[in-house]
């Protein structure tokens, strides 16, 4: 399970909106060249709504189609894989209020699909996709703050 914490100075609602923004998505996943494939492929995601992901990780192209299943603007959602490459993933995103701006918290579950080997794999996927979850949200916070200061929050 990864538990990670953003604080952002901006809106609630802005934030949110970000976080479930198929561009923004494939715009801060350039280097593994992440694009969306199929179902929503642009704009902002919604209850149940799907995305297919193709990228690049480890040298191998994986395809990963994931579900809106829980949402109440602007304070939560929920994204759990459909179809992909591990045997769990669901991964509940929270916007919380901080003084001046919003504390966005991401919380994943997974399981990999490797059998005998799961402890290890599980951990070397779990350290892999924290880095993944923090460029992320840098380039959240990025767009965030910089609409703030340009008064389009």
């Amino acid at each position: 399970m990864i538990h990670l914490s953003t604080d952002i100075y901006a809106s609630k609602q802005l934030c949110f909106d970000l976080s479930r923004s198929i561009d923004l998505h494939v715009e801060s996943m350039h280097r593994s060249r992440e694009r969306a494939v199929a179902g929503m492929t642009s704009g902002l995601i919604g209850l149940d709504e799907e995305v297919t992901w193709e990228a690049r990780h480890f040298g191998v192209r994986w395809r990963m189609t994931s579900r809106i299943t829980e949402f109440d603007s602007p304070h939560r959602f929920v994204d759990e894989m459909v179809r992909g490459p591990f045997s769990t993933f669901r991964h509940e995103h929270l916007f919380e209020p901080i003084s001046g701006g919003t504390r966005m918290k991401d919380v994943a579950d997974y399981r990999t699909r490797f059998g005998l080997l799961r402890p290890i794999a599980d951990r070397v996927a779990g350290a892999y996709l924290r880095k993944l979850l923090v460029v992320r949200n840098e380039e959240i916070r990025s767009q965030a703050e910089n609409a703030k200061r340009r008064g389009q929050d």
